[in-house]
């Protein structure tokens, strides 16, 4: 992931264009993209400074609002496949692939791993 630039340098390059300097000048002179300095200008105008936002983002769980239903499922059947789990998630209305399933129920402490056949039936 990239980082932002410093403060100061958003500062002096604000500064300047307000000095009367061009935002391509500025651009220059401070080895950034044009499009950095407006950006930073534009910036300061609506918010009074030039502090960078927040750097990438929280994408939410898609699966989050059907939590419920899916944690009393598992606690209702717990042999229940994640291909059926799927299943009756769709058909609440919830399309997710496989995968984001998998990886929600992973993300709440769950396992989907078989057990050996020798620990199932209790012969060794």
């Amino acid at each position: 992931m990239s980082k932002a630039y410093s403060i100061d340098l958003r500062d002096r390059a604000v500064a300047a264009v307000r000095g009367g300097m061009s935002r391509h000048q500025a651009a220059q002179r401070f080895a950034v993209s044009v499009s950095s300095v407006i950006r930073w200008c534009q910036i300061e105008r609506r918010t009074g400074n030039t502090k960078p936002g927040k750097l990438g983002g929280h994408r939410p769980r898609l699966l989050e609002g059907a939590r419920g239903y899916v944690m009393e499922r598992i606690a209702e059947k717990p042999d229940l496949t994640l291909e059926a789990l799927l299943r009756e998630v769709h058909a609440r209305g919830t399309v997710v692939s496989l995968d984001t399933l998998w990886r929600f129920l992973k993300h709440c402490g769950h396992s989907f791993k078989k057990k050996h056949f020798a620990k199932r039936t209790g012969q060794a």
